[in-house]
């Protein structure tokens, strides 16, 4: 399966693996909601409770619904195993705690990683007596310097940073962790694997909020990480006593998006290269974060780390001058581009970050990070790109009267 065409791997990776005793197999995985299961042979049971053999026997521990999940995005990122979650943060908690994240350990993160990454670092961590050090993860001398300073448990980054979208150098990267004995954990959920697949490059674990592209229909939430067999086995342990499982009707329903992710992210990062170039042209705009442009201290590496030709659908810019209030009024103005607090749907989505994502960030560290009070970020969705760039064209009118 790993292969084929991520097209052809997309629909059928994980799929009829559950076979009835009757003989048919069915061609989607089912929903099993069954909290317990039933074995003829204790023995078989114990062996599942021992790991020796395997099987569901509790929810907390998996379903076959879950398991089709895994098996599915383990495949699209090139990775041995994969845990489900019951959210991105959780995702990123778990791999966190496999990686000793604890009371004395220090983990280095990139600077601009998503707000609650960054506040789970930088509170709750911090609370139980770890540290965490930020760093400009672009900076490569900065970052190995800080690295072998500090002996890091795990360096974090993100394939494309929320909302800046810079894209990290990934090889180098795991170069620098690897170095001091630390492990790259990866988040890809802005890049998925139809862009990118951390672990061919040296990541250790790639994470993912499978609520975002994964998923792709704003209907479930939901996280995964993906590693080797033996981390995936002490993740399942933590995850065991965490308890952050994800439900089976929301890893049915990621799986079912999973099929359809390749087909809308051509889409997506098509529309978004559309949609930046006219931004860029705007008055009303000073700035566009998109790798995608030739002229991005971005692009280059984008060009080498991202595939085929594209450089996602997300777009961050900032309205020329404007505080919150003229942020407001341009998204109260928009009619086609949804106002909501997520991302990666067939939908268009704006999101201002001072007042959701990086809500959680004191101004002067946002605008340390580069995230102004006039920063706007666009999720691009499926739409006839036309249609998107007429709504921003009035938006921005509006905002502007």
């Amino acid at each position: 399966m790993s292969e084929r065409s991520i097209f052809t791997a997309a629909v059928h990776a994980g799929e009829r693996a559950v076979r009835d005793r009757a003989g048919f197999t069915p061609v989607v995985t089912p929903i099993f909601p069954s909290v317990g299961y039933v074995y003829d042979d204790l023995e078989q049971l114990d062996a599942v409770f021992a790991g020796a053999a395997e099987g569901p026997v509790y929810t907390r521990y998996g379903t076959p619904t879950n398991t089709a999940l895994e098996q599915a995005v383990a495949v699209l990122e090139g990775g041995a195993a994969a845990l489900s979650y019951s959210s991105g943060m959780a995702a990123i908690h778990g791999a966190l705690l496999a990686a000793g994240a604890r009371a004395g350990a220090t983990v280095v993160a990139a600077q601009d990683v998503y707000g609650a990454t960054y506040a789970l670092l930088s509170r709750l961590l911090a609370s139980q007596g770890g540290a965490t050090r930020f760093v400009d993860a672009c900076d490569l001398a900065a970052t190995a310097a800080l690295v072998a300073e500090c002996q890091p448990v795990a360096l974090l980054v993100e394939t494309i940073s929320n909302p800046l979208l810079k894209v990290a150098d990934l090889p180098r990267l795991a170069e620098i962790a690897h170095a001091a004995g630390a492990v790259l954990i990866v988040d890809n959920t802005f890049a998925t694997p139809y862009l990118c697949q951390p672990l061919a490059l040296g990541a250790d674990y790639v994470v993912h909020s499978a609520t975002k592209y994964l998923g792709g229909h704003g209907d479930a939430l939901g996280g995964v990480v993906v590693t080797s067999a033996e981390r995936r086995l002490a993740l399942n342990e933590i995850n065991k006593l965490v308890g952050s499982n994800l439900g089976v009707h929301e890893a049915w329903l990621i799986l079912r998006g999973i099929k359809t992710l390749p087909l809308r992210m051509q889409r997506q990062c098509d529309n978004a290269g559309h949609i930046a170039r006219w931004l860029a042209g705007q008055p009303a705009v000073s700035r566009v974060n998109y790798p995608g442009f030739e002229d991005s201290p971005q692009h280059a590496t984008a060009s080498r780390i991202l595939g085929r030709g594209a450089f996602g659908a997300m777009i961050s810019f900032d309205l020329r001058e404007a505080d919150r209030q003229t942020v407001w009024r341009f998204m109260a103005a928009l009619k086609l581009i949804l106002p909501a607090t997520t991302l990666g749907d067939v939908y268009s989505l704006a999101l201002y970050p001072a007042m959701s994502s990086h809500r959680s960030l004191d101004p002067a560290t946002r605008r340390g990070i580069g995230i102004g009070d006039g920063l706007v970020r666009l999720s691009i969705g499926i739409e006839d790109p036309a249609d998107i760039i007429a709504d921003l064209a009035q938006a921005l009118k509006s905002c502007l009267a």
